[in-house]
């Protein structure tokens, strides 16, 4: 990160997907949204997904998630929340559990994990996290290193864990829409702060660089809770890491979230 300009603003130069980061960062590659996978996440869970195959619905593949995730990772098995005191165990770091601290603060030390997740398998650096990052330097950049790296969220195979998450993630859509790449969702901001503005291609059409893990909502209607911009974007299935209804029980029911692979994006404002 020496310069203001170039592929720094982008992440490193390998990833774990097999494609260019540089590429999986642009506004091309979302346009053209190509499947993805994180090398050899598929190939050690042949069993999950063996199992997976034999689902009758999307209930079924659901519970056959979770149980193999608390098996290999000696998980709690998911329940409603519960006051910290209930249920005392030695604390094993979970998917869910990141998931929980997205819910409250997308700078939280789980968000950190998580875009630190995203950064190892895809590449991506973060361009925020309490702070607008422009340089290696910047204490954003050093708070993020930190909590993205503290030992009370970053052990337990979290990383493996959340590879899991993608690839199950990705098997449903797959089977939801077998023949569609895109999925048109919303973001209310209330100003560009936290995305940098790369190209305006007229009044309300931009390419704008999002965060390497962002926030979207299937619902219009609820973006407009997060600010008077709504930010229009046809996101590639193939970026999506999480999902409203991919679980039956987790911490991002209440505004239909979606958990994105963040890059350069066109995207339509619309000013409520």
């Amino acid at each position: 990160m020496g310069t203001k300009d170039g592929a720094w603003r982008r992440g490193h130069s390998t990833n774990l997907v097999g494609v260019p980061t540089d590429l999986l960062a642009s506004a091309a590659f979302n346009d053209a949204a190509l499947p993805l996978h994180i090398a050899g996440a598929r190939e050690t869970n042949p069993h999950l997904f063996q199992l997976l195959e034999q689902a009758a619905d999307r209930a079924a593949a659901a519970a056959i998630f979770e149980h193999y995730m608390q098996i290999m990772f000696g998980l709690d098995p998911p329940r409603q929340a519960e006051p910290d005191s209930v249920h005392r165990r030695r604390y094993r770091s979970s998917y869910s559990r990141l998931l929980r601290g997205w819910a409250y603060d997308s700078n939280s030390p789980e968000g950190a994990v998580l875009k630190g997740w995203v950064e190892s398998r895809f590449g991506l650096f973060p361009t925020f996290h309490k702070g607008r990052i422009d340089t290696f330097g910047d204490a954003a950049w050093v708070g993020y290193v930190e909590a993205k790296m503290g030992s009370r969220f970053h052990n337990n195979a979290i990383y493996s864990q959340i590879d899991l998450l993608y690839e199950f993630c990705q098997w449903t859509l797959g089977r939801i829409s077998p023949d569609c790449r895109h999925w048109l969702l919303f973001r209310g901001v209330v100003d560009f702060s936290e995305h940098q503005v790369v190209e305006r291609l007229d009044r309300r059409r931009m390419v704008v660089r999002l965060n390497n893990l962002i926030s979207f909502t299937a619902h219009r209607d609820m973006a407009t809770w997060f600010g008077d911009t709504i930010l229009e974007a046809a996101v590639p299935l193939s970026k999506v890491l999480f999902f409203n209804e991919l679980l039956p029980r987790h911490a991002l029911k209440g505004e239909g979230e979606v958990l994105a692979i963040g890059g350069d994006y066109r995207v339509r404002a619309r000013y409520d």
